[in-house]
């Protein structure tokens, strides 16, 4: 018996697998590469600072002189090429995560500016509504974007002085695409361009990249390419399919000391706050993150191959470099990203049997669809699929514990669409 008698696939859907298989055998070499090389800079990390299995005990109370949570944020500076940083479970999310460097770096009279367009739904929520909870705007912080592109094309060296000086002090760049059909994911090449056009023009100014989902996708972080700050989720690529919950900061001193008072208190800092059970998941999540890239990579590219082969338009392309592990597949209809989306679900190993329907979702404004039979709630560095029920319909794929439980998940999309 073979795989794909187990799961009941038409042998028409294993003849589009088998062929997205052979246009893709020479890319997964290159993730695999890729990822030998980021493997190799976290082990020599971890070496580097004599991690030992003192480190996974618990730590209660305030929390303060936990040596654990101090030899984990100095993980991720050695690995990410910061100065300092912070990783903790408390923070919630990537989009509080990235509010709370917001809330840390900026001060009432500032400007944030984004110049990669408007930022995804919740962060932009958080950043300018005007509903009584204290999003930036009601701090008096004032904000501005521009697409990368016009950013990129711009040459006019007043109105490029206008965006980049005072009141303007911290520079957002958005490394995935988000939820926007209309622009692709930024490479490390692609953010260089932009951050060393913003130098040319403030040289003091903050620069700060979201790095969610890209982290371990390239052999260079944008810290290494001149960023101040870079900040993400646990529950996407770092946390290697492991860390339950949390999210992390890295960056110069300066900036990681302003942060700090933002999430706990002026005057408090990174000194308090306790890492009270399963420490060792963080640390194990962080080993295994290369790995969780690659397979999540392999599995983005057969997902383009295969919808490829089948006329649909898909971003980026299987062959095309990329910035992070999201692949984006523009459908016909909302028919076929509601058939997509159950697919994903019947294929995943948790709640398998529950049907996902488009919701009210917090920070968002349409309908979600989110298709995650996760062992973690929501992490979307395991297999899953998003999509906002709105035109032009998109599905976007992400994550994936192991390419063969991608490669499974495929085979139940494939067969919902064209049967």
């Amino acid at each position: 018996m073979e795989w794909w008698q187990i799961i009941e696939v038409k042998p028409q859907i294993v003849d589009i697998i088998l062929a997205a298989e052979e246009k893709t055998a020479e890319i997964h070499k290159e993730f695999l590469a890729t990822c030998l090389f980021n493997q190799a800079r976290v082990l020599k990390a971890f070496q580097k600072l004599k991690i030992s299995d003192e480190c996974f005990n618990s730590n209660e109370g305030y929390g303060y002189n936990d040596y654990g949570r101090e030899k984990l944020e100095e993980l991720f500076a050695e690995i990410f090429q910061g100065e300092e940083a912070i990783v903790r479970p408390h923070l919630v999310s990537g989009t509080h995560t990235i509010f709370s460097c917001f809330r840390g770096l900026l001060r009432p009279g500032d400007r944030l500016i984004s110049i990669t367009g408007k930022p995804y739904d919740t962060l932009f929520h958080a950043i300018e509504t005007e509903r009584g909870g204290g999003s930036l705007q009601e701090w008096g912080i004032s904000f501005d974007s521009i697409e990368q592109d016009d950013f990129i094309l711009l040459e006019d060296k007043n109105k490029l002085k206008k965006l980049l000086s005072e009141p303007t002090s911290v520079i957002y760049i958005q490394r995935s695409k988000g939820y926007n059909p209309y622009r692709s994911s930024l490479t490390v090449e692609n953010i260089g361009k932009l951050i060393k056009k913003v130098r040319r023009f403030n040289p003091e100014v903050t620069i700060f990249v979201d790095n969610c989902y890209g982290e371990f996708v390239e052999r260079q972080e944008p810290l290494e390419i001149g960023a101040d700050v870079i900040a993400g989720s646990l529950i996407k690529n770092v946390g290697g399919g492991l860390a339950p919950t949390g999210g992390y900061i890295v960056g110069n001193k300066k900036c990681i000391e302003k942060i700090s008072n933002a999430i706990s208190a002026p005057g408090l800092g990174k000194e308090l706050g306790a890492f009270i059970y399963n420490k060792r998941l963080f640390f194990q999540g962080l080993f295994m993150a290369p790995h969780l890239t690659a397979e999540a990579l392999k599995g983005a590219s057969l997902f383009a191959a295969a919808f490829e082969s089948l006329g649909y338009k898909v971003d980026p392309r299987y062959d095309q470099t990329r910035g992070d592990i999201i692949q984006s597949i523009s459908l016909k209809n909302k028919e076929e990203l509601q058939k997509i989306c159950r697919a994903v679900q019947s294929a995943s190993p948790i709640n398998a049997h529950i049907t996902p329907v488009p919701g009210r979702t917090a920070g968002y404004d349409d309908l979600i669809y989110m298709a995650a039979g996760t062992f973690v709630q929501g992490a979307s560095g395991e297999f899953s699929a998003d999509a906002p029920l709105r035109e032009p319909y998109t599905v976007y794929i992400q994550g994936g514990l192991t390419y063969e439980h991608v490669l499974l998940g495929l085979a139940a999309v494939l067969q919902s669409i064209l049967d």
